[in-house]
């Protein structure tokens, strides 16, 4: 049985454009305009991107990429969460992200490196993940240890976490100590039976997959393992945490990526919130499911940080 605040939240959020003014639910398509959403993005997150209590926020440029480390206050230790931000590949920031992610740096007691990729359409693929093996390998020359090191990431972000682990592995480069991926795309080509299954109680909207995934795609194919990283070699990959919610049509991203990942010898984690929505540990402190799920992410960062 879900929290009264989940499903207060989720009534809240799945009918949004009715207390927006408008009758029908978003769609997208072609015609979506992609500044006027990253534009929306940093709107409704503007209240919330002053400098969090309890953390130091100190800019940095990672490897000529726009990065800021933040770091709880007081706190001391070797550490580090390299942050891969998630929207769709083609919008997110510091300024809309650094709210959300200082609940994991909190929960965890744990800094992090949190980093602007390149955006598609503009930039499609490979850019936003040659920025992510840019901004880890400049981790390492910082001297930083790849085992005191923790990818995480959401939605695009947690797809991309995923992916960077690939090439970093195909590279040739040593792997960090673990990984976390909340609602990760694993799957740019929507395969997954739950994009039809679970449409009708998501809160994405409809059509917007398969926009983002045009624009970052471009002239590759999309089951490439970097794009697409369920479509992988998962051998020797790091301890992995997923966490979606059954109420997502990324659903079947997550379960099919853990179950391949398990049958090549990964240890993978993998929780599914029920009838949580996309995301939903970052929702933390609203409702308690989100609270518990994220306690769950700062405690396995914590678990695979201390060794």
């Amino acid at each position: 049985m879900t929290s009264i605040q989940s499903q207060i939240m989720y009534i809240m959020m799945k009918n949004r454009h009715l207390l927006q003014g408008r009758l029908k639910q978003e769609a997208w398509d072609e015609n979506t305009s992609i500044p006027e959403f990253r534009a929306m993005c940093e709107k409704s997150n503007s209240r919330l991107a002053e400098k969090p209590e309890g953390l130091d926020v100190s800019p940095v440029d990672a490897a000529g990429l726009p990065a800021e480390w933040l770091t709880p206050v007081g706190v001391e230790n070797d550490g580090v969460i390299l942050y891969m931000i998630g929207g769709g590949y083609i919008s997110g920031s510091l300024k809309d992200h650094r709210s959300m992610v200082a609940k994991i740096v909190l929960g965890s007691q744990t800094r992090m490196l949190l980093f602007e990729h390149r955006l598609a359409p503009e930039h499609p693929y490979p850019a936003a993940l040659d920025d992510a093996v840019s901004a880890y390998r400049w981790l390492l020359a910082q001297g930083i240890s790849p085992e005191k090191i923790c990818i995480v990431g959401e939605s695009a972000g947690g797809g991309l976490c995923l992916a960077t682990l690939l090439a970093l592995r195909d590279q040739g480069i040593a792997l960090p100590a673990a990984a976390v991926a909340m609602s990760p795309w694993t799957d740019l080509t929507m395969s997954g039976e739950s994009y039809r299954t679970k449409a009708k109680v998501c809160l994405s909207p409809r059509g917007m997959a398969q926009v983002c995934s045009r624009y970052y795609v471009g002239n590759h194919e999309p089951r490439l393992p970097w794009i697409s990283p369920l479509f992988g070699d998962l051998h020797g990959l790091p301890a992995l945490y997923i966490s979606i919610g059954d109420y997502e049509t990324l659903l079947d991203d997550s379960t099919r990526f853990a179950a391949k990942a398990k049958d090549a010898g990964v240890d993978v984690t993998l929780r599914v919130g029920e009838k949580m929505v996309h995301c939903y540990p970052l929702m933390a402190p609203i409702f308690p499911e989100a609270t518990q799920e994220l306690a769950n992410i700062c405690q396995f960062i914590q678990k695979h940080l201390a060794n």
